[in-house]
């Protein structure tokens, strides 16, 4: 049996990164549609790589565990790329919670019972996250460390406190990566590894979306006055990826790679700053 790589969300950095860590290997993609699946499954497959496909909803525990069922079928899981969520354009708040928040949390609950020593994860997440301004230290470790069947009960993440769909991407990344990081230490004493990539405006039909809705101004601002002056690619997020699961990245986990064309930096330091400081729960700022 070949060794099993898991692609949660077909989309454009997903396959990515598959097609940098995937040589020899199984992919398994998995996506809500079955048409998106297939699709990504046929370009891969026209480029040498053995793929499989499946559905899955990564809010929902049953499904994420009927995955992680499906890859331990076919070998050895010695690798996650998990890419789906969804957009402050294209959901609201509720839905960001759960998909983006709650699904990464049962992705990496349920596979990191699975990996294979020497594997590793690599969960995408967003610079949005790295725009929330400071959480405190507790409500750090609960979206760390709370079960994520428990997850949606927190009292930050409730209906009056969580109302605008930007604010609840913000927190869902944010918690990405704080998850990750408490997980590395669980994964470690599998011999795993995982990370995340906090990809700023990368094209790609998402963002193609964000674009052309109703914060496409705020989107095209940020490209303009970023220190890289354009937008990312695909390949680029790809390139990190395989470092971060290959065996030049062996030394990293529990880490957060922000690749955002200094996006963020602008926002914090330079003519991106907004022009009042944010406060926790602000949901006034145009920009992701």
């Amino acid at each position: 049996m070949k060794d099993v790589i898991v692609v949660i969300g077909a989309g454009s950095i997903g396959q990515a990164i598959a097609r940098r860590v995937s040589a020899g290997k199984h992919v398994l993609l998995a996506d809500l549609r079955e048409d998106n699946a297939k699709a990504a499954a046929k370009t891969l497959s026209d480029a040498g790589f053995e793929v499989s496909t499946v559905t899955v909803d990564v809010s929902s525990r049953e499904s994420v565990h009927g995955l992680v069922e499906r890859a331990r079928s076919l070998g050895p899981v010695t690798g996650v790329i998990h890419a789906a969520g969804v957009s402050p354009t294209q959901a609201s708040p509720a839905t960001i919670l759960k998909v983006d928040l709650v699904g990464t949390a049962l992705v990496l609950e349920e596979f990191g019972n699975v990996m294979a020593s020497g594997g590793a994860a690599v969960v995408i997440a967003s610079q949005s996250g790295h725009r929330l301004p400071a959480l405190t230290p507790e409500q750090n470790k609960a979206l760390a460390m709370t079960p994520a069947d428990e997850l949606l009960a927190l009292p930050m993440l409730q209906a009056d406190q969580v109302t605008d769909p930007l604010h609840a991407y913000q927190i869902a990344k944010r918690g990405n990566s704080l998850r990750v990081m408490a997980e590395a230490v669980r994964w470690g004493k599998r011999g795993a590894r995982v990370n995340t990539i906090s990809p700023g405006i990368i094209i790609t039909p998402l963002a193609n979306d964000e674009l052309s809705g109703p914060r496409g101004p705020g989107y095209r601002r940020m490209i303009e006055l970023c220190p890289a002056g354009r937008a990312g690619t695909p390949d680029e997020v790809g390139n990190v990826g395989a470092l971060l699961m290959g065996p030049d990245g062996a030394f990293i986990t529990g880490s957060d790679f922000l690749m955002d064309g200094g996006v963020t930096a602008a926002y914090w330091y330079g003519d991106l700053a907004p022009a009042k400081p944010l406060q926790e729960n602000s949901t006034t700022d145009p920009r992701e």
